[in-house]
């Protein structure tokens, strides 16, 4: 860990911000928050689709507006391969069909209903994940 990312106050901040939006969520519409499922209730269902566009709408808008509005410059590093984007979106929509849900809705909502299912997917992210990066780091 490089000790000038570890930023306790916006992370409490962060962390926050998606409890409080989450709540919000649930209180305003009822059921649980979760990109896949707003997703694919966006592209599939015909109720909701409107509150379901807003919210992917934020999802873009957020980061463009921080950008706009800080000096902070936002690093992402993104493969220039197309065909291993390709097979990790694959695979990544194959995990949430599998999972039933991705990681914000079993990590954010899924874990804080105390689902037994939830809390087991995302450990299971948590150690993919883990194990992916000390491969990609080896290699």
């Amino acid at each position: 860990m490089n000790i000038v990312n570890f930023t306790p106050l916006s992370a409490l901040l962060g962390g926050l911000l998606i409890g409080l939006s989450v709540a919000l969520f649930f209180i305003l519409n009822g059921r649980m928050i979760g990109i896949s499922g707003i997703a694919s209730n966006f592209l599939v269902s015909k109720d909701n689709r409107l509150e379901n566009f807003l919210f992917l709408i934020g999802l873009i808008l957020g980061p463009l507006i921080y950008s706009f509005t800080t000096s902070k410059e936002i690093n992402i590093s993104i493969s220039n391969s197309l065909s291993l984007l390709v097979i990790a979106g694959i695979l990544v929509g194959f995990g949430t069909r599998l999972s039933n849900g991705c990681t914000s809705g079993h990590g954010i909502s899924g874990i804080s209903r105390f689902s037994l299912r939830s809390i087991i997917a995302t450990i299971t992210f948590m150690i993919v994940g883990i194990i992916t990066v000390l491969i990609t780091g080896i290699l």
